[in-house]
């Protein structure tokens, strides 16, 4: 007798025994990737038996349901491919994890991730549509998003842009940030490289993707992992002291200052003297083009950069 649970369903090829006698083989592969191989004396019995456990496993084939199109991205465990689901012609984005190249760490931060994007349903929150998985790879299939990162935004525009397109797309972060703390979740990495624009246009909507390094993080609880991007981390991460998710409120400061100055608060092309200005110094404010920014703008941008963790304006203050 076997528990069926997170067992996975392969379809070998037959083999043949002696000139007279074929069989048919398939195996089931247990936690752990053990398999364990069946073999049946005739077609349809092979079908019935693999038909049955399939029902019961909930087995689908992610190549029922859509096709494969073109590689559109690469991440660390394999690919990202553009796809269309067969029976609605709709465009998504397809994850495409290989397990052999994670290791049970990957595979644990892979599933927080997936959990986190299970229960979002936010306009500014990359959706996720669907999850296949088999003894080799994990599918996750998302939303097709076309217009590039953040980054390769304001790249493509040369940092400029107007206060009030600065000013929609930090409250665009902040509702989405709003959501994700409601719900306890810290998103911990958060950096223009994590943002996606969902189309090419000019006034596109951003959405937030990549939660690999989030977690969640209860009412009166801290933590004291390190995370994070070094131009984007909070000093209190830095400095190795208990946080909260202020830690999101200073990656929206430094975001928004990127937004409205077209450089970054703190840095250097040494980490050490990013790391010590992140620490210790005030954000600049006083080269061109703050000298044509309002004051609110400024206001906003100094509160998110507050050294102080607890003296950081709430998202509510925020919004």
């Amino acid at each position: 007798m076997h528990n069926l649970v997170g067992v996975y369903i392969k379809d070998d090829p037959e083999e043949n025994l002696d000139e007279n006698t074929t069989i048919y083989p398939f195996s089931l592969i247990f936690p752990g990737n053990k398999p364990r191989t069946y073999y049946l004396i005739n077609k349809e019995d092979k079908k019935r038996w693999m038909d049955a456990i399939k029902k019961v496993i909930g087995y689908t084939n992610m190549f029922d349901h859509y096709e494969f199109k073109e590689t559109i991205g690469k991440g660390k465990f394999g690919l990202v491919k553009s796809a269309v689901h067969k029976k609605t012609g709709k465009e998504v984005a397809v994850k495409v994890m290989s397990k052999k190249d994670m290791s049970v760490q990957d595979v644990e931060l892979q599933n927080r991730e997936i959990e986190i994007l299970k229960m979002c349903q936010h306009p500014h929150i990359i959706r996720l549509l669907d999850i296949f998985e088999n003894h080799e790879k994990i599918y996750i299939v998302m939303e097709l998003l076309k217009g590039g990162d953040l980054f390769t935004y304001l790249e493509k525009r040369n940092f400029e842009l107007s206060e009030a397109r600065a000013k929609t797309l930090s409250h665009q972060l902040a509702t989405a940030l709003y959501y994700l703390h409601s719900f306890g979740v810290a998103h911990r990495d958060l950096k223009p490289e994590n943002i996606l624009m969902a189309s090419n246009d000019e006034d596109s909507d951003l959405k937030i993707v990549d939660f690999g390094l989030s977690k969640i993080i209860g009412p009166n609880e801290s933590s004291l992992d390190p995370f994070g991007t070094l131009s984007y981390v909070a000093p209190e991460v830095l400095l190795q002291k208990p946080y909260s998710k202020e830690v999101d409120l200073w990656s929206l400061g430094v975001i928004t200052y990127l937004l409205l100055s077209r450089v970054l608060p703190f840095d250097d092309e040494e980490d050490k003297e990013i790391a010590r200005q992140t620490i210790q110094d005030a954000p600049d404010f006083s080269f061109s083009p703050w000298d044509t920014i309002s004051p609110e703008a400024q206001d906003f941008v100094k509160g998110l950069l507050e050294k102080n963790r607890q003296k950081r304006p709430s998202l509510e203050e925020a919004l």
